[in-house]
């Protein structure tokens, strides 16, 4: 699937490709020093590029590809299942029709409106039943009966994903290489 071109996710990557220490940081697994890193040096820019919130979930998920990918983690990302967008799925579709409990959805809401948020969540809650199994990442902190993550300049608690998703798949034995071991 191509992908259009989007200024947000080019400058990330444009950032972490002229990052000196980010490739080091990645060597040494340190995935939330590099997210610390990234968020303290592009959230100013990245916020003005679009709608907060559009903004942050594009960011959200160039992050979380490149990481994804450098943490050798298998997923999934903006795919359709049953007619409901999938923003990411760990470890893929395949093993969510067959075994909800292997599976991780990431909801990137783009949204900081609580409805909308539980209507998405609602959503992905017909694809997948294990509902502890769907995850959100959020602009600003809010209560859901989710595990969320903020991704924010201050107080954020995104730094910490790909550690969690490292873990839910080891111990779910979805991650064969167990490449992150927590």
């Amino acid at each position: 699937m191509n992908e259009e071109a989007n200024p947000i996710k080019d400058y990330l990557f444009e950032y972490v490709k002229n990052s000196q220490t980010i490739p080091e940081l990645i060597s040494q697994k340190k995935f939330d020093v590099v997210i610390d890193e990234i968020i303290t040096n592009c959230y100013d820019k990245v916020i003005s590029m679009d709608q907060k919130d559009v903004a942050l979930g594009i960011f959200a998920t160039g992050i979380l590809h490149y990481l994804l990918t450098n943490a050798l983690l298998n997923s999934q990302r903006k795919i359709e299942h049953d007619g409901i967008e999938v923003d990411i799925v760990v470890p893929d579709l395949k093993t969510l029709e067959k075994d909800s409990k292997m599976s991780l959805v990431i909801c990137i809401p783009k949204s900081s409106d609580k409805r909308v948020i539980e209507e998405k969540i609602t959503q992905l809650e017909k694809i997948q039943p294990t509902k502890e199994n769907i995850w959100v990442i959020l602009s600003e902190n809010m209560s859901l009966d989710k595990k969320t993550f903020v991704l924010s300049k201050e107080n954020s608690s995104f730094s910490r994903i790909i550690f969690e998703i490292a873990q839910f798949s080891n111990v779910r034995g979805a991650n064969k290489f167990k490449i992150l071991r927590i």
